[in-house]
């Protein structure tokens, strides 16, 4: 039995003092009416109107149990408030890169909070923040694509100690993008031999470049690793920075350079310079999990996750990039 529906026409009942009255308020047949509040008298063991009269009359038993009634219909429609109330503004968790500038997520968190929704944010590896939109424990995410297919781009360069010196990065003081094979070991202190006259030296060693988990992707780590071939680096010399607290201080230390965005880079006092190679970029999509209803990302949430990144739109991002595009999507497909 539907207890709440039949309660409902019982209190209907009384208050119209007529079973058509009720059943037109309820917007129910009144054979359905009548045969609910029999249903009741059955479960209670008494009548609750006297039908005997021309008017619909209340008997005692219906006066005795009407506030009960009343109070239970009262706290269902509180119970069905307080629900629609909870979903309404229930948090939606949004995983983001573990770099994005705080301050930019809390005007995130802000802009929600005045279109009615509320946002909590999440800081997570690429691969989780792909698993867990595709479960439903996120509502949004920023996800890691190629640059050349992506809705919104961040230029990644390579963050240096501040005061740069020459070893490797002569340029980056000036903002110009660097190319890798500036980082190759090269000659210094040539010295004559006596007998063929050919120079020697001693080849510089070069730093280390550290990458952050954000970058901790398939074919990110194989365009860099293609990448960083074609241009003659030992093997060795790109790794994993591990957490990006000890890359940064390994990087401020002077021991090593970090592939990172240039706000990340700025924000932590660290020297910038952008790659040249743009298909090395990192590719960000603002999607929605399946589970979310409408499926669509706002745009306004869009556009500041993408800024709290760091990044521009494709567009923008390929007017900036040097290379050419051509050259871009070649250089992806090593």
């Amino acid at each position: 039995m539907d207890l709440l529906a039949h309660l409902e026409a019982y209190v209907a009942t009384v208050d119209e003092t007529s079973f058509s009255r009720a059943a037109d308020r309820l917007g129910i047949a009144q054979p359905l009416l009548s045969r609910r509040i029999k249903t009741l008298e059955a479960r209670f063991g008494g009548l609750l109107f006297d039908r005997s009269r021309r008017q619909v009359a209340t008997t005692e038993l219906g006066m005795l149990l009407l506030p009960y009634a009343r109070d239970v219909l009262d706290r269902a429609q509180r119970l069905d408030q307080v629900a629609r109330s909870a979903q309404r503004f229930r948090a939606r968790a949004v995983g983001v890169p573990a770099d994005c500038a705080p301050a930019a997520l809390a005007q995130v968190i802000r802009a929600g909070a005045e279109r009615g929704t509320t946002l909590s944010v999440r800081e997570l590896p690429p691969e989780e923040r792909e698993a867990r939109l595709a479960d439903g424990t996120l509502a949004y995410a920023l996800l890691r694509v190629p640059p050349e297919r992506a809705g919104h781009r961040v230029p990644l360069g390579l963050a240096t100690a501040p005061p740069l010196d020459a070893r490797p990065l002569t340029d980056a003081r000036g903002g110009r993008p660097v190319h890798l094979e500036d980082l190759r070991p090269r000659r210094t202190g040539a010295a004559a031999g006596a007998a063929s006259g050919a120079a020697t030296g001693a080849r510089t060693v070069p730093l280390p470049i550290l990458t952050l988990t954000e970058d901790d992707v398939p074919y990110a780590r194989d365009r860099l690793a293609r990448a960083a071939a074609r241009s003659g680096l030992p093997e060795q010399l790109v790794r994993p920075g591990g957490p990006a607290a000890t890359a940064l201080a390994e990087t401020l230390a002077g021991r090593a350079v970090l592939l990172c965005g240039e706000p990340f880079a700025r924000r932590h006092g660290a020297d910038w310079a952008p790659l040249a190679d743009a298909s090395l970029h990192r590719g960000y999509d603002v999607r929605a999990t399946p589970r979310q209803p409408g499926g669509d990302v706002p745009q306004w949430l869009s556009e500041m996750l993408a800024a709290a990144a760091g990044a521009g739109t494709a567009a923008q991002a390929v007017r900036r990039a040097e290379p050419a595009d051509t050259t871009t999507r070649l250089a992806a497909h090593g």
